[in-house]
């Protein structure tokens, strides 16, 4: 019996020895090229105090940012039952088709941004299965819409829908199948995304479904339970070492969706100081993130942030970050 549970623990500390190895030890090769995009959130820019037109456009026209991901916050789009405002989104979406550019569209109930799932409040008051059957008929309306537009480029369905994060219902992997199965259905051209923590997760189940993953690759974060600051140990090849394998079990791409290339601070970031700030994000750290990037071996990736590098140029007069973005475009 002793024997049989040493050569159980001895086949333990193996594996996870050479789990450690595969996931921390060497270096990723250097992709042919790299992709920079944006992300950007209409709902965020107004909560900085900013006129989001002129921020949006600036991404495209100052900036030079030709791969954007938008988020769609569903309290925004139906703010009755059945009654959806496109006005804003064509807005947005014919700005990047008239500048050349390409987008990738964010619905769902949870999309980017605290409190991360945008409900509606009437949907708030519906049974589980009431507010799913809501969620589809959104879907439905904004894919139909919007998919003849030349811009886009695909469709993210949900915002790490599967990840535990943010104030939102629990997480249902069976709905957001029907929820992609739909939107593929209407949209047969486009690929359809799934996301995924970067960090706190090994991106399988998000795999298992849509055509491409999409993940978040972070340096510096709060962790409100530890009331403190965290820095990420993994390495570049982390990631790297990841795709692989869901390329080789799953025959899926992976693109970072979200780079961090803005604060993360126990407040919201415009009510922090600029040292607060600086804790997790400046110029200096800004170079680090790209520079991490570019050895993951990954060639696609779209900055999180640029909502504030523009309230740091329009309201602080400190146009650091925002210079250093437009020279990766």
């Amino acid at each position: 019996m002793k024997r049989a549970v040493l050569v159980i623990l001895g086949a333990c500390f193996a594996l996870g020895g050479a789990s450690f190895a595969y996931l921390f030890l060497g270096s990723a090769p250097a992709p042919p090229e790299i992709s920079w995009g944006v992300n950007f959130s209409q709902k965020h820019a107004e909560h900085l105090g900013l006129d989001w037109k002129e921020a949006y456009s600036a991404l495209l026209e100052d900036l030079g940012a030709r791969r954007v991901k938008l988020a769609l916050s569903w309290d925004m789009l139906e703010k009755e039952p059945g009654v959806f405002d496109f006005h804003d989104l064509d807005w947005q979406m014919d700005m990047a088709r008239a500048r050349g550019a390409k987008v990738i569209l964010a619905v769902g109930m949870k999309t980017p941004r605290w409190p991360e799932c945008h409900i509606p409040l009437w949907a708030k008051e519906l049974s589980e299965k009431g507010r799913q059957e809501a969620i589809l008929r959104m879907l439905s309306a904004v894919v139909v819409h919007v998919a003849d537009n030349e811009s886009v480029a695909g469709w993210q369905v949900e915002n790490e829908p599967l990840f535990p994060f943010g104030e939102c219902p629990k997480t249902d992997a069976r709905f957001l199948q029907k929820e992609i199965a739909l939107v593929q259905s209407i949209d047969v051209s486009r690929p359809v995304f799934t996301s995924d923590s970067g960090e706190l997760s090994l991106w399988i189940r998000a795999a298992k479904i849509g055509d491409k993953v999409a993940v978040t690759m972070y340096k510096r974060a709060w962790f409100d339970f530890l009331k403190r600051y965290v820095e990420y140990p993994f390495p570049p090849v982390f990631y790297y070492r990841k795709a692989e394998l869901i390329r080789l079990f799953f025959g899926k791409e992976v693109f970072v969706g979200e780079l961090q290339a803005e604060p993360w601070t126990p407040v919201f970031v415009s009510m922090a100081s600029a040292e607060e700030q600086s804790i997790t994000m400046n110029p200096e750290k800004f170079q680090e993130v790209i520079d991490f990037a570019g050895r993951t071996g990954l060639s696609e990736f779209y900055l999180w942030g640029s909502e504030w590098w523009y309230w740091l140029k329009t309201t602080r007069g400190d146009s650091a970050m925002w210079d250093r973005a437009r020279r990766l475009f």
